[in-house]
This record gives C-alpha cells, sequence and structure tokens, in this order.
C-alpha cells in the first residue's frame, strides 16, 4: 500500500507580512497531482491543517476545496487535529465527511478505533492520534500525571489492544501530533512543554509499522518507521535550509517501509544574510539572495540611516531587519531580547527571581514556577477549545 504522508498546512498563516495563500493553493493542487500521478493508495494528513483555533474564511475555502479535490480522487484521506487546530471545529461533521472517504480524527478517545483499508495483501488500519493536550486529557486516558509521554503511552496502548484484536499480518499505520525525542525543532512551532519537558520518546510507537508524525516544520527521520513529513511551506527564516517535501511511503506485505521524499513547491527561496549595511551591498557573493525573501542582520557598530530602504534597493524581498552589533557579551549595551534568546519561560522566571532576590529558586520554588507555566499553558489551550 502507497501512502503520501504530511502535514503542518497551517492553512491562513503568512509568512511575516507576506500572504501565503496563493503558496498554499498551489501546495494543495501539487498535493492533488501527486496522488494522481504516482498511484497513491491513501493520503495521511498529521495535524495542524489550520494555523489557528478560529481560521479565516479564506483558509477555510482552501480546506473545503482540498477536500473536495482529494474526495473527487476517490483515495482515502485521514486527517488527525494538531496543537494550532481546534479539535472541535475541525471535527464538525466528520461522520457526514468519512462517507466521501475523508476520515477526521479529532477525538481522543476514539485512538483506538482505526480506518481499515484493504489491499491485495490484506488490511492495513489507521489509527488517528490527534494532538493530546495532556491536561485536558489525562482523565480520559486514566493517568495520574499530565505529561506527554503518559498520554501518549496511553493512547497507544488502546491502539495495540485493538491491534491485538485483528487478524494476523493486519499491518498499522499511526497518526500522531507530537515532538519525538531526536527531532530537530524550528522557530516556527508554538512550544508545547509541559512539566518541563516537550519531547517523547520514539519507541513509545514501537508495535506498529508506520508512524506518521506532524508538529515539527522540518522534513525528518527519527527511525525507518517514524518519520515527520514537516511542513510543505516555510513559516519562518530558521527553516531557511529544509528542504520542503512529502513522504511518498511503501507498505510491502510484511509491514516493511520503504520511503521516498517528493519535492513540494517552493514560491520563493529564503535567505539570511549578515554583516554591515555596506558590505550587504557591495557583497558581489550575495547576488543569488537578490529575489529571495531576505532576513538581514546588521552588525554595525552604529545603526545605519534608513537602512531597510537601502536594502530593499539591492534585495526587494527583503522582510526581516535586525541589528546586531558586534560587541562583548558583557557589554552593559547588549539588547534585552539578545540577552534572552534562546531561553525558556521557566529560565527567565527563575533568573529574574535570582535578580531581585539574589539567589535563584530551589527546587520546590523551580516546581511551583513549573506548575504555574503549566497551568496558565493549559488554560489558554482550553480556551481556545471554547471559543
Amino acid at each position: 500500500m502507497r501512502l503520501l504522508h504530511t502535514s503542518d498546512w497551517h492553512l491562513g498563516r503568512a509568512f511575516h507580512r507576506v500572504n501565503m495563500l496563493g503558496a498554499q493553493a498551489g501546495f494543495i493542487g501539487h498535493l492533488v497531482t501527486t496522488v494522481r500521478e504516482r498511484g497513491v493508495d491513501a493520503v495521511v494528513v498529521s495535524g495542524d491543517v489550520y494555523d489557528r483555533a478560529v481560521p479565516p474564511l479564506a483558509a477555510v475555502e482552501l480546506f473545503d476545496d482540498a477536500l473536495h479535490r482529494l474526495a473527487a480522487l476517490g483515495v482515502p484521506t485521514m486527517m488527525i487535529s494538531g496543537n494550532h487546530d481546534s479539535a472541535r471545529r475541525l471535527g464538525v461533521g466528520a461522520g457526514l465527511i468519512g462517507r466521501a472517504g475523508i476520515h477526521l480524527r479529532t477525538e481522543p478517545a476514539a485512538c483506538g478505533t482505526p480506518v481499515v483499508l484493504a489491499d491485495e495483501h490484506g488490511d492495513v488500519a489507521f489509527y488517528g492520534l490527534p494532538y493530546l493536550e495532556p491536561a485536558l486529557v489525562k482523565d480520559e486516558f486514566g493517568v495520574e500525571k499530565a505529561g506527554h509521554e503518559t498520554v501518549l503511552a496511553a493512547a497507544m496502548r488502546r491502539v495495540r489492544a485493538d491491534l491485538a484484536t485483528r487478524a494476523p499480518g493486519t499491518r498499522s499505520v499511526v497518526l500522531a501530533h507530537a515532538f519525538v525525542t531526536g527531532g530537530e525543532a524550528s522557530d516556527s512551532e508554538r512550544d508545547i512543554t509541559v512539566g518541563g519537558v516537550a519531547a517523547v520518546p520514539s519507541g513509545v510507537f514501537d508495535g506498529v509499522d508506520y508512524a506518521a508524525l506532524g508538529h515539527l516544520h522540518g522534513c525528518q527521520t527519527i527511525t525507518d518507521r517514524v518519520r515527520y513529513s514537516g511542513s510543505p511551506l516555510p513559516y519562518s527564516f530558521s527553516e531557511a535550509d529544509h528542504r520542503k517535501t512529502m513522504w511518498l511511503v511503501d507498505l510491502d506485505a510484511g509491514g516493511a517501509v520503504t520511503a521516498e521524499r517528493v519535492d513540494c513547491p517552493v514560491p520563493r527561496a529564503l535567505a539570511r544574510i549578515r554583516g554591515t549595511l555596506e558590505d550587504l551591498l557591495a557583497d558581489p557573493g550575495l547576488a543569488r539572495h537578490e529575489e529571495a525573501w531576505v532576513e538581514a542582520t546588521l552588525t554595525d557598530p552604529v545603526r545605519p540611516a534608513d537602512p531597510m530602504a537601502r536594502l530593499t534597493e539591492r534585495f526587494p524581498h527583503t522582510l526581516s531587519l535586525a541589528f546586531d552589533p558586534e560587541r562583548a557579551p558583557d557589554d552593559p549595551d547588549v539588547s534585552y531580547a539578545r540577552r534572552l534568546a534562546g531561553r525558556s519561560d521557566q529560565e527567565i522566571a527563575e533568573d529574574f527571581v535570582a535578580h531581585v532576590r539574589g539567589a535563584g529558586p530551589d527546587e520546590r520554588e523551580q516546581s511551583v514556577l513549573r506548575d504555574a507555566f503549566d497551568a496558565v499553558r493549559a488554560d489558554e489551550a482550553v480556551r481556545e477549545v471554547a471559543r
């Protein structure tokens, strides 16, 4: 059975100030063409279909168009909700849509209920694990501690229990939206840290033939059977070196996996350039970036006049301009943003305690801070669901 694995469409999202809806529509057309021309038997979409819980109308219309085009091909499609989606909204009409071969899996309680397809070698069971917000689903799965690994492991126990009831030789595919250990993050994913931990071990998916993952925006292989498709389009300059693709996955009669990357259309290349303004304007080696979307970091010791206007004369698609004067790390003029770069909310809070008190928090206080951040994040998730 041949699968096309994709995820993280983020319909409705912009890239800096650039509306990406046209590029997203181009990707949907490419997806449909790939399904038709490469003999795809099933499409799996592993979450973050939309960029936010209440997407703009144009994004909903594009999603509707995608559903109609996939249904017209007669190729079954499985989709799960991600941490950016409103599971309840995405799942509206799932029963009716399922009659057209588009199977939306947004309910945690249905993790152990697969969509079963068949080929000449027998059945393939597809299990959809939507994004599992630990604080919201721990009661459903009967776990005491609200953590990513505990709830995902509980969901996978349901998957294995159902699989054990099926005919010998039944192959299995799991769709999941999570941060798996060994994956490489970018700047465009929303933080899902709970209890100081964001990642889960890949071993949680042991026992299934293929785990089609979403959440991380770079295409990557955790193991031969556990892969991220990545997002089909870039959503931050940290993805400048990404090759945006989908996975074309073949499951043989015994469940062995072979996979091929299928390139996605590139609306415009990304470039990150750094140096003094005069160097950036004069360097002939940067000519290849003149038609790219550009993030420029200026290192001039004194901010030059009209830097954006001057940059766009050479690089007309400059979208981001930052200033990072080359100074010693202990220079008092080093920016606050630079001092905080790469630090988590927990680390920043602990540094604040140390600054005002003269000593950092002890283990008990660290735990209090961690619980507070988790409670705020869970409350935000509840509010999004209720909107």
